[in-house]
Parts: structure tokens; sequence; C-alpha cells
């Protein structure tokens, strides 16, 4: 369905399980009541028929299709974007909430030259009380903005497709997300970074544009406040990039996250040390801990994945 006088922005929200029907209904709620409406909203169901006849049947407004490539968050966009129309593809997951002038905020940001593409701040909402332990420089692992990302309109080197728009030509050009790398279900490799990374390589003058204005906020559910799913995200992060570092070589691979490494995370320490013994907020010694455990997990996944010997190179494309 295409919105007269909306912007040309084709929105891509993927889903494969009806334990997220709530937030599915949510996400694209929050997507029809955008100040300016989208092209049209594409939904992508991956490998779940009964899901997909659910989409059609009950979520007016909306496209609905099925990933017809690989399981997987890459194929699902994939199969998207090759059924959309518009000259700008917009990702968003399906348990994030848009905010309400969030298209407009991408829109504005291809007005500057030479961008590939726009992303923006990514809230985590909390649907249980956040840990007191859980450090803001380790949000990424519950998909969401983290302490040492730019707090302006910045370059930065990829964006996450919970909060992500590119341009067509481009998509198309790099043959989209590379199938059989990424997310399936719960296992998670980071098929974003590599498709920013390779749109990068292809155009090296040309950037990646963060900005905070174009904001959505992402669900956190209980069962991911606790610390054992925080140290094997962690872990299986770790081994994700290490096949990433086959991928596309390390130095691009690993380039923002050794200056995260080397920078960002001792001045989390160092805080958490100091709430602790200055402030007198015994939880900072356990976010300091968190960030040393984390960074460890994370560390030991990548050794892993690096002395395995069995990382296959993926292909790229074709849904």
């Amino acid at each position: 369905m295409t919105v007269p006088g909306a912007l040309d922005i084709s929105v891509v929200i993927c889903t494969y399980t009806e334990e997220r029907w709530d937030d599915l209904v949510a996400a694209v709620e929050s997507v029809q009541l955008q100040t300016v409406p989208a092209r049209e909203i594409l939904v992508v169901v991956d490998h779940n028929p009964g899901l997909l006849e659910r989409v059609r049947a009950d979520l007016g407004g909306v496209f609905a299709l099925e990933n017809r490539g690989l399981p997987g968050a890459a194929g699902a966009r994939n199969s998207g974007v090759a059924m959309s129309k518009g000259k700008i593809i917009a990702f968003m997951d399906d348990d994030a909430l848009a905010c309400p002038d969030w298209l407009e905020q991408h829109y504005s940001g291809y007005e500057r030259s030479g961008v590939l593409g726009v992303g923006g701040e990514i809230e985590p909402l909390w649907i249980a009380a956040r840990p007191k332990w859980f450090p803001d420089e380790f949000n990424w692992v519950v998909g969401a903005t983290y302490r040492g990302m730019p707090e302006t309109s910045a370059p930065i080197r990829n964006l996450w497709t919970v909060n992500m728009s590119v341009r067509r030509d481009i998509f198309d050009e790099i043959r989209g997300f590379r199938t059989g790398f990424g997310k399936v279900g719960k296992v998670s490799s980071p098929e974003d970074t590599d498709f920013c990374i390779r749109a990068i390589q292809s155009h090296p003058l040309e950037v990646w544009l963060y900005r905070p204005e174009a904001r959505v906020r992402h669900k956190v559910h209980a069962s991911r406040a606790n610390w054992s799913y925080y140290l094997w995200r962690c872990y299986y992060e770790g081994l994700g990039k290490a096949e990433l570092a086959g991928l596309v070589g390390a130095q691009a691979g690993m380039s923002a996250e050794r200056s995260h490494m080397l920078y960002t995370l001792p001045a989390g320490v160092a805080k958490g040390l100091a709430d602790a013994v200055l402030r007198r907020d015994a939880s900072g010694f356990g976010r300091a801990a968190a960030i040393l455990l984390g960074l460890a997990a994370a560390g030991s996944g990548y050794f892993a994945g690096t002395i395995s010997g069995l990382l296959p190179r993926q292909t790229v494309g074709g849904t």
C-alpha cells in the first residue's frame, strides 16, 4: 500500500515469532503514526507460515510477505527490500517503537551530500527495572545506544538495523545483507556492521550519518536483565566479530571496538569505582565488575572464533 504525499521511504520490519506479536503491533502502529508517513510499510515474516497468515489477517495498512531467502534477519531484510518501492529503505526491529518524527529525521539526514545512510539513537526501554549493575558502556548488549557513541550528528563506522536507513542504490550495489551471516532466532552475528563496512569500502568518500534526533525506543524484556544473558551475549558478540574480521579484515572489522576498549571502558571502570568510593553507591562496584567481565567474555568469544579455523566466508546477497 503506497501512501499519497508520503516521504519516499519504505519501512521494513522483520519478525519471526508469535511470542512478540504485541510488540510487532506496537512497532507498526508507531510507524503508522509518524508526523509524515512512509511510502509503505513491509512486514517480513521469517519462515513462520502461521505468523504470516496472522499478519495478513490482523495487521492493516502493511504489506506482509515471507522471507524467500535463508532463515534469519539478513534473508528477511533482503526479501523486504526486493519487494519495496522507496528510494530510501528504513529498517526497524519488531520490538522497537519509533518516535513520532522518526522518519522526518531520517529523511532530513540525506540533505547532506555523500550520505550512504542514516541512523539514530536507540533508547533502551526496560520492561522490568534496569539492573543497577548494568553499565551504560554495554547498552549494545540489549541493542541500544551506549556510552561512547556520538552525542551530536556525526559520521560513524556502522549503524544498527534497529534504527537505520539506506539509499536503495547503495543497497543494490553491494547486494544487500550477507546471506548466511547474521541474526538467526536468538543467535546473532553483526550483519549490519558487515553491511556498513562493505558500503564504505565501495564508497570511501561517503559516510554513514548518525543523527541522535532520529530516535526509537527498543524494548528490553526481563529475560535480558540478568547476568547470564549479559555474559553470553558478550561472548557471542566476540564470536561474531571474529567472523566479521575474517570477512572484511581485522582493521575494518575491529576499529570502533578497539577505540571503545582502549578509552571508553577504562573510563567506565574508573567511574564505577568512583561512584562506589566517593559517592557511596555500592552498585558502582557492580558496574565496574560488569565492564571487566563483559570485556573478558567478549574477548573469549573473539579468541575462540579466531582459533577455531571453522569460519567460512559467506556469500553476499541472494534472497
